[in-house]
C-alpha cells in the first residue's frame, strides 16, 4: 500500500520518517518545556521546596506503576498486530479502558489516604500535601499513558504529539502561575495536575474521532478477538519488568533522600532532569521501528531497526561526550547558585546519557516481538545493581554515587536486551560493533575540541564557537572513517519513509 494510503478499515498507514519526525518534535517540545520548568522550579523554589516536589513525583512514579499495571504497554502491543482493523482494533481498546478503570481508582484512593504516613516516613511534614495533589496527578496520566500506546501500536503518532503537546504546554503554564502565586512545592503539583486533566481528556477525544464510540461500553462495537486474560497475562510480564525499570529510575533520587535528606535530592535531580531529552532521538525512532516487529518475518522492517541502531550510537556519542566535558558550565548556567554538586553528577552521567538513547529501542523491540517475559531478570538485575552501588556509595562519596549506580545498571540492561534482539531478529552486531568504534574516534575529537574552548567559565564566544566546531570535528571524524557518506544519508532516507 503507498505511503498515506487508506486501508479498506480507515486506518491509514504512516512512514517511519513521519511518524519518527513527529516523535522527535513531540519530544523536543516536551524537553524544552521540561527543561525550562525545571530552571523555572529550582530557582523559584528553592533547594527544600524543590526537593519535596522531587520526592513527590519520584513516589507517586513509583505508584503509577501498580496504576497502569501493564495495560498500556500490552495493549499496544496487541494494537500493533491489528493495525488497519478498526473494528478489531476498538475491541481490545475497549476491553483495555474497562481494566483501566477498574485498576488505577483504588490506587489513587489509597495513595491519599496515605500521603501522611509517607511523609511521616520520611521525616518531611510538609510531603503530605504534594503527595494528595500527585493522588489526582495519577487520574490523568494513567489514561494519557495508555492512549500514547493506542497510538503508537497503531501507527498514528501525530496524535500522541498533539495530545502531549497539550499535555505540556498546560502542565508548563499552570505551574508557573501557581508557584507564582503560591511558591510552594503543592503549588508545583497542582500545575501537573492540570497538566495531565487536560492531556487524558484530549487524547479520550482523539481516540474517539480515530475508532469512534465503538470503544465505549454500549458504543456497538463487536466483542474483542483477543481474550481479557490475553491482554492481562502479557500486562502482568510488562507490569513486572516496568516496575523494576520504574524502581531503577526512582531508586537513586529516594535513597539520596532517604540518606541525605531532600535538599540533597533536589541537588540530584536537577541535572538528572536536565538530560531528560538526551535520550529523545532514541525514543522517537524506536516508537517509529519498532511496533513492525511485531511481524517477525518483516525483513525491511528489521533491516529498519538496525540502522536506527547505528544512527542512535551516533548522536548518543555526541550527547555523552559535550555533556561531560561542559557539565560545570552547563550547571552553572541553567540551575545557579546552591547547585554546585550537581556539576559531578551530570559528568558522571555520561555514560548513562549514551546508553540511554539505545534502551527504548531495544526494549520497546522485545515487547512487540511478544518476549517481554525475557526482560523480567535483565530488569530486576539491573535494579538490584543500581541499589546495591547506592547504598555502598551514597554514605562514602554523597550524591555522584546515585549517576555511578545508574551508568553501571544501563551497562548491564543495553546489552542484555541486544543480545535478545539479536537472538530473534538476527541482527548484523559486526555493522554495529563498526560503529561504536567510529563514534569513539568522532567523540575524542569532539572532546579534544570542547577542552580547547574551555571546561568552566565559558564566555558567550566560547559557547558559540564549542558549539559550531565541536560538532563539525565530530561529523568530520565520521566522515574520514567511513561511517557517514552521502550514500548512507540517501539510502537512510529511502528506508525511512517507507510505510511504518
Amino acid at each position: 500500500m503507498p505511503v498515506g494510503a487508506v486501508s479498506e478499515t480507515g486506518l491509514e498507514d504512516r512512514s517511519v520518517s513521519r511518524n519518527a519526525a513527529y516523535a522527535l518534535a513531540n519530544q523536543l517540545l516536551t524537553a524544552a518545556l521540561t527543561a525550562g520548568l525545571t530552571v523555572f522550579l529550582v530557582r523559584s523554589l528553592g533547594p527544600e521546596e524543590y526537593g519535596l516536589f522531587a520526592l513527590a513525583v519520584s513516589v507517586v512514579t513509583l505508584v503509577l506503576l501498580p496504576a497502569d499495571f501493564g495495560i498500556s504497554a500490552s495493549t499496544s502491543r496487541f494494537l500493533a498486530e491489528r493495525r488497519g482493523q478498526r473494528e478489531a482494533a476498538a475491541g481490545v481498546l475497549r476491553l483495555a479502558l474497562g481494566l483501566r478503570v477498574v485498576v488505577t481508582l483504588p490506587i489513587v484512593v489509597a495513595l491519599w489516604l496515605l500521603a501522611e504516613p509517607i511523609a511521616s516516613a520520611y521525616g518531611e511534614p510538609g510531603l503530605a500535601a504534594p503527595l494528595r495533589v500527585m493522588a489526582l496527578v495519577l487520574v490523568g496520566h494513567s489514561f494519557l499513558i495508555l492512549f500514547r500506546g493506542v497510538f503508537n501500536g497503531l501507527s498514528r503518532v501525530e496524535l500522541t504529539f498533539w495530545m502531549i503537546a497539550v499535555e505540556s504546554l498546560v502542565e508548563t503554564a499552570a505551574t508557573v502561575a501557581l508557584v507564582l502565586a503560591g511558591g510552594t512545592a503543592a503549588a508545583a503539583a497542582w500545575g501537573r495536575a492540570a497538566g495531565y486533566a487536560a492531556g487524558g481528556a484530549i487524547g479520550m477525544l482523539l481516540v474517539l474521532r480515530l475508532l469512534g464510540r465503538r470503544v465505549l461500553p454500549g458504543g456497538g462495537g463487536k466483542h474483542s478477538d483477543v481474550p481479557a486474560r490475553a491482554i492481562a497475562r502479557y500486562a502482568a510480564a510488562l507490569l513486572v519488568i516496568d516496575g523494576a525499570f520504574t524502581l531503577f529510575e526512582q531508586i537513586d533520587i529516594l535513597l539520596i533522600g532517604a540518606y541525605l535528606g531532600a535538599a540533597s535530592a533536589g541537588v540530584f535531580q536537577a541535572p538528572l532532569r536536565l538530560t531528560t531529552f538526551l535520550h529523545y532521538p532514541g525514543l522517537a525512532l524506536a516508537t517509529a521501528v519498532t511496533p513492525r516487529l511485531a511481524l517477525r518475518d518483516d525483513r525491511a522492517a528489521v533491516r529498519s531497526f538496525e540502522l536506527a541502531l547505528r544512527l542512535v550510537v551516533l548522536v548518543q556519542m555526541a550527547l555523552a561526550v559535550g555533556a561531560a566535558l561542559w557539565a560545570e558550565p552547563i550547571t552553572d548556567l541553567a540551575l545557579g547558585p546552591g547547585y554546585e554538586e550537581s556539576a559531578d553528577v551530570l559528568r558522571a552521567l555520561a555514560p548513562f546519557i549514551f546508553l540511554s538513547g539505545l534502551a527504548p529501542l531495544v526494549s520497546l523491540a522485545v515487547n512487540y516481538l511478544g518476549e517481554a517475559r525475557r526482560r523480567v531478570p535483565i530488569a530486576i538485575g539491573a535494579v538490584l545493581l543500581n541499589a546495591g552501588i547506592d547504598v555502598l556509595l551514597i554514605p562514602r562519596i554523597g550524591i555522584v554515587a546515585g549517576a555511578i549506580g545508574t551508568g553501571a545498571a544501563y551497562a548491564v540492561y543495553v546489552p542484555a536486551h541486544l543480545r535478545l534482539c539479536h537472538r530473534f531478529l538476527h541482527l548484523d552486531l559486526r555493522a554495529l560493533a563498526i560503529t561504536v568504534m567510529r563514534s569513539l574516534l568522532a567523540g575524542a575529537a569532539l572532546a579534544a575540541v570542547l577542552a580547547l574552548w574551555g571546561t568552566s567559565d565559558l564566555s558567550v564566544l566560547d559557547w558559540i564557537g564549542g558549539a559550531i566546531t565541536g560538532p563539525a570535528a565530530y561529523l568530520a571524524v565520521l566522515a574520514l572513517t567511513g561511517e557517514l557518506t552521502a550514500a548512507d544519508v540517501s539510502a537512510a532516507r529511502e528506508r525511512l519513509s517507507r510505510p511504518a
